[in-house]
């Protein structure tokens, strides 16, 4: 074991590799039961530090939730400097700590494929989504594709990719808290999934989207803070030098100057293609980012959240690169952090925490063990209000009562929603414990880009769009990304054990956006129905209503 080395390898090393959509190698990372190590007593003081404030901060926001609104969007009265914090906190997991540094430890430059596929799509979002989905919509992105097309098919669809990634972001951050919290208290697993949990439907049962806007952003400045901490030490190291450390690192990695340019990890460019496009549409598609856009009172506000986020994530992905660089100048060529093999222990994505341990000693791994654990906690729970607003706003309220629902009953829905989501999530927890969830990490930003981006885009900006072909071009989307994720290298050889992969791409978000594209192109284009012609009518009306925010229904829309 490292001196002064973090008992919590395992699990982190499930978090860095199952957690991550851009760790596109990850197989066998949650496999078989776990050996529980000793306690790290630190990591544990912190975490339950971190879960009594979180827990406080739910009581407070329960008193002031009293209605859908407040539920799903804090009542619209979030800043946009709290929102924006949110956002990053919400965005910037424990994979991405762990996954890029560990992967600029293995490969260097290759590593910053995956920061910079994330980061592209905040300049995106910023100019191209932010004002005309927070002028449009009231709660979810749903809201905003239903202003124009037909109301109850379009929701079924959107609602239903909305779930999917919902469902697939839970089962990997589930197993990853679960591995956690068995080693950090010697747990058995299946009580510990369990405890994490109760413990998020605590926060979004009572306390809803307020209490989950606070716990992001506590997250968010914690990890800032520890991320800047390590950085700093790593800096000091190398005498404040910039390129002291990058020649350090050139010296000590066995491939030499290879590690400051592409080709070590990805050799082929299309590779590299289709992890930034999986990367940066699929961002622009999550529908629990995309909800945070109506936590604001103002599309201003909304803009203010997206450019705070932005600033950010930036920040974080510049030192993920002094990190990364960090963890080779570091810990290569030093014993303590290396196995009888040769190999570092852990493996690459423990390479993080070995370097807070190498530059701050026990006190540094156990507090970027707490953070790391305090980032799934903050994901789930804003994962869960966006998967029970799909159901009780986007079904109950705007599809089954026509958007005429009884306040009361639609927050208890959302609420018993919630709990039942909760309750998926610990059975599928349990029943992928011992399985390889490194495939369904990457599943979640490939049906984003292929389902939720392509109707959202075209919706806002595309006169000719109709139901049917957003229909259409949704469902080839969801079943082609599903597919060929199935028959690619992550299931077809790591997980089904066969010897080649019908398709030669982890991401296949660079052939399946364009397929659905395409799809809904061409059916719209060929579509002369009645209800075609009111779809292109409408797009008129929304483009005004997406400048003025004017929320009125279009006068062309019939009931349902």
């Amino acid at each position: 074991m490292p001196r002064g080395g973090p008992s919590l390898s395992l699990p982190l090393l499930c978090l860095g590799q199952c957690l991550l959509p851009g760790t596109v190698f990850a197989a066998g990372a949650i496999e078989g039961a776990v050996e529980r190590q000793p306690l790290n007593i630190t990591a544990i003081a912190m975490f339950l530090l971190f879960v009594a404030v979180t827990l406080g901060i739910s009581y407070w926001a329960s008193r002031r939730t009293r209605s859908s609104s407040d539920f799903y969007t804090a009542g619209g009265g979030i800043s946009g400097l709290q929102n924006g914090t949110a956002i990053a906190g919400d965005f910037m997991s424990a994979a991405s700590f762990l996954g890029i540094t560990g992967l600029v430890f293995l490969g260097g430059f290759d590593g910053l494929v995956l920061a910079l596929g994330a980061f592209s799509a905040w300049p995106l979002m910023l100019f191209l989504l932010a004002k005309r989905v927070r002028n449009l919509g009231s709660f979810t992105f749903v809201d905003v594709v239903s202003q124009r097309l037909e109301r109850n098919p379009i929701r079924m669809v959107t609602v239903t990719a909305t779930i999917i990634v919902v469902i697939l972001y839970l089962i990997a951050q589930m197993v990853g808290a679960g591995k956690l919290i068995e080693l950090l208290f010697g747990l058995p697993y299946q009580l510990a999934v369990v405890l994490v949990t109760v413990l998020v439907l605590a926060y979004v049962t009572f306390g809803g989207m307020l209490a989950t806007t606070w716990v992001q952003i506590i997250k968010a400045v914690l990890l800032i803070i520890g991320a800047t901490l390590m950085a700093f030490l790593v800096m000091k190291h190398a005498g404040f030098s910039l390129d002291t450390l990058l020649q350090g690192a050139v010296t000590k990695h066995p491939r030499g100057e290879a590690i400051l340019s592409s080709g070590i990890l990805f050799d082929d460019p299309v590779q590299i293609a289709t992890i930034l496009v999986s990367m940066m549409f699929g961002t622009l598609g999550l529908p629990h980012i995309l909800m945070r856009l109506f936590t604001v009172p103002n599309m201003r506000e909304a803009r203010k959240s997206v450019f705070y986020a932005s600033l950010f994530m930036g920040y974080f992905y510049l030192i993920m690169i002094v990190l990364g660089f960090g963890t080779v100048y570091m810990l290569y060529g030093n014993p303590d952090f290396f196995g009888a093999d040769g190999k570092l222990v852990g493996g690459s994505n423990m390479a993080a925490i070995h370097l807070a341990s190498a530059v701050g000693g026990d006190f540094l791994t156990g507090f970027m063990s707490a953070v790391s654990f305090a980032t799934i906690l903050a994901v789930v729970a804003g994962l869960t209000v966006s998967g029970a607003a799909a159901i009780s706003h986007d079904i109950y309220a705007e599809v089954i009562r026509k958007g005429n629902p009884d306040a009361g009953t639609e927050l208890a829905l959302t609420r018993v929603t919630t709990l039942v989501i909760g309750v998926i999530a610990i059975v599928l927890g349990i029943m992928f414990e011992n399985e390889n969830v490194a495939f369904i990490g990457t599943m979640p930003m490939v049906v984003a880009a292929s389902v939720n981006f392509p109707i959202l885009f075209l919706s806002l900006f595309w006169p000719g769009l109709t139901t049917r072909g957003a229909i259409a071009g949704g469902a080839v989307g969801l079943l082609s990304s599903v597919i060929l994720i199935v028959v690619g290298p992550q299931v077809w050889v790591s997980v089904l054990g066969y010897e080649q992969a019908l398709f030669p791409y982890d991401y296949p978000a660079l052939f399946t956006l364009p397929l659905a594209l395409a799809v809904t192109w061409s059916v719209s284009v060929s579509d002369r129905s009645d209800r075609a012609t009111i779809d292109r009518h409408n797009y008129h009306d929304l483009l005004i209503r997406s400048e003025y925010g004017a929320r009125r229904q279009p006068a062309a829309v019939p009931a349902d």
